[in-house]
């Protein structure tokens, strides 16, 4: 693939939400809760936008995993967390309730790849477990702080919308097991970086990389 072409796929990866977000946000479910759902994920939209303008930017895999969070967020944020057309899942499984939500929190761990990525490929860390453990442990602690934001919502809210983007559906363990998704999420984006660039090999210095990548 050439440098081009490479650079093209974080194009297209923004290209394709914001026609996402253009159709889901005609009639949604609830709009008190779209405006809340999408308020919360379009400042990393912006913040990715604003450094692959200045010319930090990351590998095309890592786009791709931190696209998944926003699509999936997206997609929640229209048709409200509880209520995503997910019943093949819930059936196929037996679950009690939707766990849509557990996906996309899931996919927030994702976010430990290009952490990792930026950290080792700009030198911050020589170490990579060093790297490795602040990935795990950013993750976390933006996790905890998603909780709390969710619950002081639905405290100072309308009740109907504030229960929507609670999104328990009835678990009193809900906060604690989306917090669980996050870092299993986290572990397995730091696995998929550790497994990609011991892959690689050779001469490629830890954290270079691979695509597009933040070294340039």
């Amino acid at each position: 693939m050439t440098a081009a072409r490479q650079q093209r796929l974080p194009v297209w990866l923004l290209a394709g939400y914001l026609l996402l977000f253009a159709g889901l946000a005609v009639r949604p479910y609830a709009r008190d809760v779209w405006w809340v759902e999408n308020l919360t994920i379009l400042p990393v939209v912006v913040v990715l936008v604003g450094l692959y303008a200045a010319g930090m930017r990351f590998s095309n895999t890592a786009y791709v995993l931190m696209s998944c969070l926003i699509y999936l967020h997206t997609i929640g944020g229209h048709y409200t967390f509880e209520r995503v057309p997910f019943g093949f899942v819930t059936h196929l499984f037996g679950f009690e309730r939707n766990h849509y939500d557990r996906l996309a929190h899931f996919t927030v761990g994702f976010y430990a790849y290009p952490v990792v990525e930026l950290l080792l490929g700009r030198r911050w860390v020589t170490k990579p477990v060093v790297a490795y453990l602040f990935g795990l442990f950013a993750i976390a602690g933006l996790a905890a702080f998603y909780e709390i934001f969710e619950w002081q919502y639905a405290v100072c809210s309308d009740a109907a919308a504030g229960l929507a983007v609670l999104g328990s559906q009835g678990d009193i363990w809900d906060a604690q097991k989306d917090m669980l998704a996050d870092s299993l999420g986290a572990v397995a984006g730091v696995g998929l970086y550790i497994v990609l660039h011991r892959r690689r090999g050779g001469g490629q210095r830890p954290g270079a990389p691979d695509e597009a990548g933040t070294g340039r």
